[in-house]
């Protein structure tokens, strides 16, 4: 099992529309790629806020093929759809992770 866990900060100025869109529309594009089995949207605790929160979402894929489908295919478009809304008042990292038994 693999988790694709997607790190971003958003500006106080953007927070609550980017939330609202996160909620509403993103996490529910991501799903319909069914690239993924699940997700966890969470917000990170006890760390400076000062420009905005940070959240981290963790997609959870069955096998490193469909991340792989998923980055070729369809993050392009995805991480385009973010940019167009909310320009450059965000900043974030992405990172591959893999379930050790």
């Amino acid at each position: 099992m693999f988790i694709y866990n997607v790190t971003i900060k958003p500006n106080w100025s953007i927070h609550e529309s980017w939330v609202k869109w996160m909620k509403e529309q993103h996490l529910n594009d991501v799903m319909a790629t069914e690239c993924f089995t699940k997700y966890q949207f969470t917000r990170l605790l006890e760390i400076e806020e000062e420009e905005g929160p940070t959240y981290a979402i963790q997609y959870y894929c069955e096998a490193k093929s469909l991340y792989n489908l998923y980055v070729e295919k369809y993050a392009p478009k995805l991480r385009q759809d973010g940019l167009d809304l909310f320009g450059n008042q965000f900043i974030g990292f992405r990172s591959l992770m893999q379930i050790v038994d």
